[in-house]
């Protein structure tokens, strides 16, 4: 899951001062590991260790605050108050950018298909939030498990039911900021079929402007999974993280690398 987290941190910098090319320092010194990152080790966590997978996302979400929506913040203050931790129907791409770990850990389609819906439906209970979290999942397990590119794609349009007859240079002048499943899942994994490298992954996501952080976390996530990370970005992305996020990571490689 290290390549989620790398995507989120190369991303942060350009969250709201989007770019519109490949060209920019994969590490600036402003970079930073945002919600994204916290709420992928929630979910690495509870599949190392099981439980309810809601009170691992208000347990992180409590003790590393971070640029949470407003919805999920909402649902984080009440579910941590134990008034209430009902989900929220939402279709944001939140349920996307955590989902990452399940396709590491799934041993089959169907189970990662069906633990991206578990990690989605306590806060992201909309069709769309749903589908979205299932098609990072799926992809992420695809590409682990050596299918082509081809077949991925396929996937996601058959499986999935994403439209994905775009390209990157195609929308890249036009496309905007949006954080709904449906408006940045597909762009992410194009991100990722049109890629030559993991890094290059990470600068197609980044290069189209959007929500860049989460775009690049889970376009990441699949490039992971498809290249491997390169031992000199591994080693800086965990510059940027507390040892508490390292343990996780290291026990949870440990498990299903």
């Amino acid at each position: 899951m290290i390549g989620c987290i790398t995507g989120d941190i190369v991303g942060s910098v350009y969250e709201f001062a989007n770019i519109k090319t490949k060209k920019f320092p994969l590490f600036d010194e402003r970079c930073c590991f945002t919600d994204d990152t916290v709420l992928t080790i929630a979910t690495a966590d509870w599949l190392l260790h099981g439980g309810d997978i809601a009170d691992y996302y208000t347990d992180y979400g409590v003790r590393y605050p971070a640029s949470y929506g407003k919805h999920f913040f909402l649902w984080l203050s009440r579910a941590h108050c134990k008034t209430d931790k009902m989900p929220y129907y939402s279709c944001g791409n939140g349920s996307g950018m955590r989902v990452g770990p399940v396709g590491w850990a799934a041993i089959s389609e169907m189970e990662a298909l069906d633990k991206a819906t578990q990690t989605a439906i306590c806060t992201h209970n909309h069709p769309e939030g749903i589908r979205g979290a299932q098609a990072i999942a799926l992809a992420v397990w695809m590409a682990r498990n050596e299918r082509s590119k081809e077949v991925i794609r396929r996937a996601m349009t058959h499986t999935i039911g994403y439209d994905l007859n775009f390209t990157i240079d195609a929308i890249r002048p036009t496309y905007t900021w949006g954080a709904l499943c449906q408006d940045s899942v597909p762009q992410a994994i194009v991100c990722f079929l049109e890629s030559t490298s993991f890094e290059d992954a990470l600068r197609n996501a980044v290069s189209i402007g959007g929500d860049s952080d989460t775009l690049a976390c889970m376009a990441g996530a699949i490039a992971e999974a498809y290249y491997g990370v390169p031992k000199e970005i591994r080693e800086k992305t965990l510059s940027f993280i507390p040892d508490e996020f390292i343990r996780v990571i290291d026990e949870f490689e440990e498990k299903y690398s």
